[in-house]
């Protein structure tokens, strides 16, 4: 299946609109995983287990991997989600924007190396910076449009010809860009008024929003503004609130009390 069509499937099996980060962070790890070498996949492997008839996707940050020399960790995770449970999408949340000739590359990384079913994209660079990503027909391509961040204000609400950026964003994925139905966007649930202007911009293009839990987005303003009306439409993530609900070596079991919690939450608005 195609990553639209996966991600479509999962929000009907599992019920859930939730996306489970993965972010590891080994100084945050119970007592019985510091020092091991495996350590980043152990850890993220118990919360996929634990969490995966809960989520509609995982979405593992690739600086959290790369930056303690991990990728073959990463490899190995993917390589689990798709064999233990099957039909539940990885975003590879890596965030690249660069040239065409160069953005092959960085597709070949998350398509090929990683297997990742999508990847996030900066799409500052234009079209010809996206279009090697679309390449790959049965991925998924998430754009950043709105961050959840507080400086994303800074250029993403600049205006461009009477419209904000991020509005230009999302219309050019909607009309220009999405001519095979790949294109997903990133936008912040700390803004839940532009989540429902990128909906009715884009109509029902899937919407990957970070910024509940840890961040503080709201779970029923971040629903009421991007369901679709079928009520799907959105993967809405939270990582550090799951990954370290648990401090000891039960963290697990604590990750799974805090997704069913999260899932349910979303769903009372759904």
């Amino acid at each position: 299946m195609t990553f639209t069509e996966q991600l479509a499937a999962a929000w009907q099996k599992n019920n859930s609109l939730l996306c489970v980060g993965l972010d590891p962070d080994p100084a945050k790890f119970p007592a019985h995983l510091k020092g091991r070498d495996d350590a980043i996949f152990e850890f993220c492997t118990a919360i996929v287990d634990a969490t995966a008839d809960l989520a509609c996707s995982f979405k593992p940050q690739i600086a959290y991997f790369a930056a303690r020399r991990a990728e073959d960790q990463l490899e190995a995770l993917i390589a689990h989600i798709h064999e233990k449970h099957p039909g539940i999408p990885v975003i590879l949340d890596a965030k690249r924007g660069d040239i065409g000739s160069t953005a092959e590359q960085y597709a070949v990384e998350a398509f090929e190396r990683f297997r990742a079913d999508a990847v996030t994209v900066n799409p500052y660079m234009g079209r010809d910076s996206v279009e090697p990503y679309l390449a790959f027909p049965d991925k998924g391509v998430i754009l950043l449009c709105r961050t959840s961040n507080a400086g994303g204000s800074d250029l993403q609400f600049l205006d461009v010809g009477g419209e904000k950026l991020y509005e230009r964003v999302a219309r050019l994925a909607a009309e220009k860009w999405n001519t095979t139905g790949q294109i997903g966007l990133v936008v912040g649930a700390t803004f839940p008024a532009e989540i429902a202007r990128v909906r009715e911009i884009t109509g029902d293009m899937p919407l990957l929003v970070p910024g509940i839990g840890a961040q503080g987005g709201d779970i029923e303003a971040t629903v009421n503004a991007g369901k679709t009306a079928k009520t799907t439409g959105l993967m809405i993530n939270s990582s550090r609130a799951i990954l370290y609900a648990g401090k000891d070596e039960n963290y697990g079991e604590a990750a799974r009390c805090a997704a069913l919690e999260t899932r349910d939450a979303i769903n009372r608005y759904r």
